[in-house]
C-alpha cells in the first residue's frame, strides 16, 4: 500500500470541484503536519468534466464509476458530491469497502435513505461523516462563540435568508435540482444549510411551523448538453415539469427562541446572499455572506444615545484563522472556498487518526446529517397542512 492517505472526490460539478481544490489546500493548513496526501482521482460519469477536473486540481486520474473508487487499493478518502438521489447507494458502496466518506449535504434526498445511511455508518470501521460546510465559517463560529461564552448570551430570536438565483431564468435548464418530492429543491439545496446555522447558533430545533413551499418556474427546457452546476447551456424546445419548491419558508421553535428562515432559487441579482443575525439578552449579531471577513456586533455596553452595533473585522483572534491560513492577518479576507479547505483539513486529520485535541473540532456525524433531514421533512410536512405546527 502507497504511504499516506489517497483521495478521491466522485462529482466533478461545483459541489465536487470544491472538495477537489480543498484537499490540495488542506495539508498547508494548521498543526499538527498531515500524512502525504496523495490525489488519486476525480470520478464523475461526464467523461470530459471529469478529465478536467482532474488535470486541473492535479488528480493522478480520472474514473468513471464510484465502484472503481471503492475497489481502489490506493484510495483512502472520498469525497462524495453528486446528486442527492445517488448519495445513498455510493456511500453504502465505499463504507462496505472501508473507505473514510465526507458526503456534501443534505445527506440524501429522502428521510428513510438518510436513516439508512446512519445505520451503516454506525457500522462501518471507517470514518463518515457529513459535510455541514458553514461551521467553518470563521464569522459564524465567533458569533456561536459569542452565545455560548455568555457575551451575547441566551438566544432569543433567529433570523436568516439564504437567496440564490440560479433559477430565476426560466430558460435555466432542467436538471436533477428540480426533480423530486416536496421540500427536495430549494429547501434540501439551501434550506439544509440554513438549518444547521441556526442550530449552530441556538440550539436544536425542537419544533417548525408555518411552513410555505412555492414553485415560481413551472416547466423548464431540456438542455441539449450535460449541466454543470448551475450553469446554462443550450436547450431544446421541449420542456420538463419543475417537481419540487423555487422558495421555502418556515418558523422554527428552539430549545431557548425562535426563528423565521427563508430561501429562494428565484432571488434574482442574488447568486450567493446568506445572511444570518441572532437577537440575544445581551445584545445581536449578524453575518453576511457578501462581507465574509467581518460581523456586525452590537452589545448593551454604552448608554443607548451612542450605542449601536459595530463593525468587527476577523483576524486572528477568531476561529479558524490563526495558523490557519497562510496569511493569518487582521483584513485580509476570506470566503467559502476557504471554510471547504478547513472541512477537508478536519476530516483528513480524523481520517489519519489524529486525537480530539487536534487543531479543528471534527465533521458532522450522519446523525446529525439525519436531523438536518427531519427538520426538512418537518417543514415539507407543515407546508403540506397549512402551516401546522410539526414536533420533531
Amino acid at each position: 500500500m502507497p504511504d499516506g492517505l489517497g483521495v478521491a472526490v466522485i462529482g466533478a460539478g461545483m459541489a465536487g470541484r470544491a472538495h477537489a481544490g480543498a484537499y490540495r489546500t488542506a495539508p498547508t493548513l494548521f498543526a499538527p503536519t498531515l500524512p502525504p496526501i496523495r490525489l488519486v482521482s476525480i470520478c464523475d460519469v461526464n467523461p470530459e468534466f471529469g478529465t478536467a477536473a482532474a488535470r486541473r486540481f492535479g488528480y493522478q486520474r480520472y474514473d468513471s464509476s464510484w465502484r472503481s473508487i471503492a475497489e481502489a487499493d490506493d484510495i483512502d478518502v472520498v469525497s462524495v458530491a453528486v446528486a442527492n438521489s445517488l448519495h445513498r447507494e455510493v456511500v453504502e458502496g465505499l463504507l462496505s469497502a472501508g473507505k473514510h466518506v465526507l458526503c456534501d449535504k443534505p445527506l440524501s434526498d429522502t428521510l428513510e435513505d438518510s436513516r439508512a445511511m446512519a445505520d451503516a455508518a454506525g457500522r462501518a470501521s471507517s470514518v463518515a461523516r457529513v459535510g455541514f460546510t458553514h461551521h467553518r465559517t470563521p464569522g459564524i463560529a465567533y458569533i456561536r462563540e459569542l452565545v455560548q461564552n455568555g457575551t451575547l448570551g441566551t438566544v432569543l430570536h433567529v433570523s436568516g435568508r439564504y437567496w440564490t438565483d440560479y433559477g430565476c431564468d426560466p430558460q435555466a435548464p432542467m436538471s436533477w435540482r428540480y426533480l423530486g418530492g416536496p421540500g427536495s429543491g430549494a429547501l434540501a439545496d439551501i434550506g439544509s444549510h440554513l438549518a444547521y446555522i441556526a442550530e449552530f447558533l441556538a440550539g436544536d430545533v425542537v419544533s417548525v411551523s408555518g411552513g410555505r413551499l412555492s414553485t415560481a418556474v413551472g416547466k423548464r427546457p431540456k438542455p441539449l448538453g450535460a449541466v454543470i452546476g448551475h450553469d446554462h447551456v443550450a436547450v431544446s424546445d421541449e420542456y420538463s415539469d419543475v417537481e419540487n419548491d423555487d422558495y421555502a419558508a418556515f418558523s422554527a421553535e428552539f430549545h431557548h427562541g425562535v426563528g423565521s428562515l427563508e430561501v429562494s432559487r428565484v432571488a434574482a441579482g442574488h447568486p450567493n446572499s446568506l445572511v444570518i443575525e441572532v437577537f440575544c439578552e445581551n445584545g445581536g449579531a449578524r453575518f453576511d455572506q457578501h462581507r465574509p471577513a467581518e460581523i456586525q456586533l452590537y452589545l448593551h455596553d454604552s448608554e443607548s444615545a451612542r450605542n449601536g452595533y459595530r463593525q468587527v473585522i476577523l483576524g486572528p483572534q477568531h476561529p479558524y484563522i490563526a495558523g490557519g491560513l497562510p496569511m493569518d492577518a487582521p483584513g485580509v479576507g476570506f470566503g467559502l472556498n476557504d471554510a471547504f479547505g478547513y472541512q477537508a483539513r478536519a476530516f483528513l486529520e480524523e481520517a489519519a487518526g489524529f486525537d480530539e485535541a487536534s487543531s479543528l473540532p471534527r465533521c458532522a456525524s450522519f446523525s446529525d446529517g439525519v436531523h438536518n433531514m427531519e427538520i426538512l421533512a418537518a417543514v415539507a410536512a407543515s407546508a403540506a397542512d397549512n402551516g401546522k405546527v410539526v414536533a420533531l
